[in-house]
């Protein structure tokens, strides 16, 4: 078994981790561009635990300006296991009020202007997106979340648009209607690039407002999802810190192969795979290129 490296990504309203040990910031260079920002790299308790701010400090990048590619790259390259992923995100469902946190267990892809695999032209791969969601991951951070008494809703659909605007009346009703729990801009395609890396993931999306379809949010303002993004904030800096401390130190196979997710992928022949689109694959799928490489050899 390899050693656990923790990772996770600080969505709108976290662009920092305090309580580090060890802590130094890196920047990490990736063959698909910039990442959003250099990497917080420490320890809590003795668990390496990698940080990266998907919005960078000051919020500088729009949902649709996020280089996703580069972001997972550069994780994958910081030796990271497992990705927890914190997302503010609007509510569908009464039950789901602001400040509540779910943790997703399905997507739903709406976005249209954004890179959403490593893989292309001069090599071919096909992941299985099933079940996007790492199941050990999403049970500690549940652990994780009740230790800490942050109250969380297991299991949720969370559909993601491109933005940055917020969606019409028509949009949001028409997601309720087909049942989706939250909605946000910024998870997809960072969930199916992460399973192309082989990464385990999981999302907690922290709801800061009822969305459009809502009579008492049919103007969803900025200033209105801030005010809850600062206390959604510090109750998800708690619950990462107990992740963290009670994660374990060995990382545990995926039930669903997460972690394996490139095993029977991978479609292009070997005699026909592009090398320099190789060279940039070294990090994300270097474990099943080097296996594929000594079995020719």
């Amino acid at each position: 078994m390899s050693k656990s490296v923790l990772g996770i990504i600080g969505g709108s309203g976290i662009y920092d981790l305090p309580g580090f040990e060890k802590a130094r910031t890196e920047t990490v260079g990736s063959p698909w561009g910039q990442p959003s920002a250099p990497l917080l790299l420490g320890e809590v308790a003795g668990l390496p635990v990698v940080f990266l701010s998907r919005h960078d400090k000051g919020h500088r990048l729009a949902p649709s300006d996020i280089n996703y590619r580069a972001n997972i790259d550069a994780l994958k390259r910081a030796g990271v296991t497992d990705l927890v992923s914190l997302s503010a995100c609007g509510s569908f469902k009464e039950e789901l009020p602001p400040g509540t946190f779910v943790l997703i267990d399905q997507f739903v892809d709406r976005t249209y202007g954004r890179a959403n695999s490593f893989f292309g032209k001069g090599c071919v791969a096909h992941v299985s997106m099933a079940h996007p969601v790492s199941p050990r991951l999403r049970i500690h951070i549940a652990e994780a979340a009740m230790a800490e008494g942050v109250a969380v809703v297991r299991d949720g659909t969370y559909v993601c648009i491109e933005g940055p605007q917020f969606s019409t009346l028509a949009e949001s009703l028409t997601y309720k209607n087909l049942g989706y729990s939250v909605i946000g801009m910024t998870n997809l395609p960072e969930a199916k690039l992460a399973r192309e890396a082989e990464i385990c993931y999981a999302t907690v999306a922290m709801v800061t407002d009822f969305d459009c379809w809502h009579p008492d949010h049919d103007a969803v303002t900025v200033q209105d999802v801030i005010k809850v993004l600062t206390a959604n904030a510090d109750k998800a800096k708690r619950l990462v810190a107990r992740l963290a401390r009670d994660f374990p130190r060995e990382h545990e196979p995926c039930p669903i192969g997460s972690d394996r997710a490139l095993d029977t992928a991978l479609i292009t022949a070997p005699e026909a795979r592009d090398p320099e689109l190789l060279k940039k694959l070294d990090a994300v799928a270097g474990r099943i290129l080097r296996a594929a490489h000594g079995a020719k050899t």
